[in-house]
């Protein structure tokens, strides 16, 4: 067996080191791949702080009509939605565009009077994280995102009321996890 000299060591060592910082780093990639995929979408309230200014969404300010404490708010005409927590020092927990039905409800303030994990929409779609929050002249209101968001949206009877208001999977999660039985809803008209 040959002897190695104190270079050959070191240089041993110092490869074996190389190794596992570069091993460690990798994990910590991936971490950090893993955290940024569970922020709920690029169009939440916090734009990454290394996309250049332009790329940034651009996220309307809370409606100062959008009432007080933890709630969703909906602006109808801006199709966008707000869930907001004043317990957190960004009290704008997310914020996000969505694409309302055929059916607005009207402006004020709701309830979550209920919840369903999947199910098929009123047009025939399969939706998941339904957050239901008001009906009105037989239409049924909630929140929910598609299951297939490329497949075809089907042919409907003009005639149909449809009251689900979409939301990507990701921010349709954020709501989900957000808005329990109970949560306050309030609707705005701007």
């Amino acid at each position: 067996m040959a002897k190695l000299g104190p270079g050959a060591v070191v240089g041993g060592l110092t490869l074996g080191a190389l190794a596992v910082i570069g091993l460690l780093a990798f994990q910590a990639n991936g971490a950090a791949s893993r955290a940024v995929a569970a922020v709920p979408s690029a169009s939440s309230a916090a734009p990454s702080a290394s996309a250049p200014e332009s790329a940034r969404p651009t996220v309307p300010p809370l409606p100062a009509e959008s009432g007080t404490g933890l709630r969703v708010v909906y602006a109808l005409q801006e199709q966008q939605v707000w869930l907001v927590d004043p317990k957190k020092p960004n009290p704008v927990v997310a914020s996000f565009k969505v694409v309302p039905g055929n059916t607005l409800p009207a402006a004020g303030t709701y309830t979550v009077t209920s919840r369903t994990a999947a199910g098929t929409g009123t047009d025939g779609r399969q939706i998941e994280h339904v957050v239901r929050f008001a009906q009105q002249s037989g239409t049924v209101f909630g929140f929910s995102a598609l299951v297939d968001e490329k497949a075809p949206a089907p042919t409907l009877d003009p005639k149909t009321k449809t009251g689900g208001v979409r939301a990507s999977r990701a921010d349709g999660q954020a709501l989900w996890d957000f808005a329990p039985n109970g949560t306050r809803v309030v609707v705005i008209a701007s």
